[in-house]
C-alpha cells in the first residue's frame, strides 16, 4: 500500500508542471500580464482568454478545437444550442464557455467579449436569407463587434475576410468583406485582417460540393482559378497569432497552388473513382436564372452572388504564410480523406492515382 501525502502530491505536479520561466509571461498592449502554466495540452493555463465569434461555422470549429489544446479559456458566442455541443469535448473542464448571442444585440456582444483579451471575428456568409442580407452579415456585424471589443479594452482583435474582398467587385459577398474590412478598422485600428482563399476540409463547400454537383463547377467550361487552402492551415494560423501578433496588417493566406475548377473535376472523378460528370456546360443567363428560382426552397442552395463568383479569378496576391508559421499544404495531400465516403464499396481501399497538373493558364485570359 502507498501513502501520500499532500507535500508529496505538491511535489508531483511541481515536476510535471515544471517551474514558470520568463517566457511564460506576455504582456498585452494595455500592459496586463498573460501568465501561462501546468504541463502542455488540455490541462494547460495558457492565460489567455479568446472570443470565437463565428464558431460554430466551418473554419470556427477547427480554431476552437486548436485553442482548446492549449489550454486556452475559449468563449465560443451561439445562435443554436445544437451547433454549440461539439464544442464541450475540446477543452478541459470550464475552459469553454457557451454563450448565447445575436449578432444585432450590443448587450449580448459586450457579454461574450468583456472579460477576453483577443477576439476573433469569423462570423459571415456567402448566401443571403430573409434576415440576413451580406452586408448585415459580413459588413455591419463586423464593425459592431470591433466597436464594442475597442469599447472593452479588449488588446487584439482578428477579423477573418477572404481572399477576393473588393470594394469594385462584381460580387456583393466580395463587396460586402472589402466594406467589413474598412469598418472594422475603423473601429480598431490596431486589427489584424486575415484574408484566406477558399477552404477544403470536413464539410467544407469545395471538394464536397464537387462530388455531389459537379454541374455547378462547369460554369465558365472550367476554366475559372482557385486557389484552395487546407481549413486546419488556416485554423493553425490564426492560433499562431496569439504568440505572434501581427498589428495593424492584412494577411493574405492563399493556398501553395492556383488550379481550375476543370482539374478539380478531374481531380475528385480520380480520387472517387466514379465516371466524369456528363452535365452540360450551363450559360451564365441560364445559371443565373436557375439559381434565382432556388432561393424559393427553405434550404441554402446556389445563389445568383455564387454563380458571379464561379467567373470570377482568386486574387494572384502573394501569401504571407511565413508571417503566421505554417506551410500549406496542398490539395492531393488531403484530397483522399475527405473524398473517400464517395467511392463505392468495391473501390473503398483502392490506391489513388492524381490527374496530371496542366498548365497554370494566365491570369486575366479569359
Amino acid at each position: 500500500m502507498i501513502v501520500t501525502t499532500p507535500n508529496l502530491l505538491r511535489l508531483q505536479r511541481a515536476v510535471v508542471a515544471g517551474k514558470r520561466a520568463y517566457h511564460d509571461i506576455l504582456t498585452l498592449p494595455g500592459g496586463k500580464p498573460i501568465v501561462s502554466s501546468g504541463p502542455p495540452g488540455y490541462s494547460a493555463v495558457s492565460g489567455h482568454r479568446v472570443t470565437v465569434f463565428g464558431c460554430t461555422g466551418f473554419l470556427g470549429r477547427y480554431v476552437v478545437s486548436k485553442l482548446g489544446k492549449q489550454g486556452t479559456q475559449v468563449i465560443v458566442p451561439y445562435r443554436e444550442e445544437d451547433e454549440a455541443r461539439v464544442f464541450k469535448p475540446m477543452g478541459d473542464l470550464g475552459q469553454i464557455v457557451r454563450m448565447e448571442w445575436d449578432i444585432r444585440n450590443e448587450n449580448t456582444i459586450a457579454e461574450c467579449l468583456r472579460h477576453s483579451d483577443i477576439v476573433f471575428n469569423l462570423v459571415g456568409r456567402d448566401y443571403e436569407t430573409k434576415n440576413f442580407d451580406f452586408r448585415s452579415a459580413n459588413a455591419v456585424g463586423a464593425g459592431r463587434i470591433a466597436k464594442i471589443a475597442a469599447e472593452c479594452g479588449v488588446s487584439q482583435f482578428i477579423q477573418v475576410s477572404h481572399l477576393d474582398a473588393s470594394k469594385t467587385s462584381p460580387s456583393k459577398y466580395y463587396q460586402a468583406k472589402a466594406e467589413g474590412e474598412e469598418l472594422v478598422k475603423e473601429a480598431f485600428p490596431t486589427a489584424t485582417i486575415v484574408r484566406p482563399g477558399p477552404m477544403f476540409g470536413y464539410e467544407d463547400k469545395l471538394l464536397t460540393n464537387i462530388a455531389i454537383w459537379p454541374i455547378w463547377w462547369k460554369l465558365n467550361q472550367g476554366r475559372t482559378t482557385v486557389r484552395p487552402v487546407h481549413v486546419l492551415d488556416v485554423a493553425q494560423a490564426l492560433v499562431n497569432l496569439i504568440s505572434q501578433p501581427r498589428f495593424s496588417q492584412t494577411l493574405n493566406l492563399p493556398g501553395p497552388s492556383t488550379l481550375t475548377f476543370e482539374y478539380l473535376l478531374d481531380l475528385v472523378s480520380s480520387v472517387t473513382l466514379q465516371p466524369p460528370s456528363r452535365a452540360p456546360d450551363l450559360p451564365k443567363p441560364v445559371a443565373t436564372l436557375l439559381a434565382k428560382l432556388a432561393q424559393r426552397v427553405w434550404w441554402p442552395a446556389l445563389s445568383p452572388d455564387e454563380v458571379t463568383r464561379r467567373y470570377l479569378n482568386n486574387s494572384e496576391v502573394p501569401g504571407d504564410w511565413d508571417a503566421v508559421g505554417v506551410q500549406p499544404s496542398e490539395i492531393e495531400t488531403h484530397a483522399i480523406t475527405y473524398l473517400r465516403r464517395y467511392r463505392s464499396a468495391e473501390n473503398f481501399v483502392r490506391p489513388t492515382v492524381f490527374p496530371p497538373r496542366p498548365p497554370t493558364p494566365v491570369v486575366g485570359e479569359y
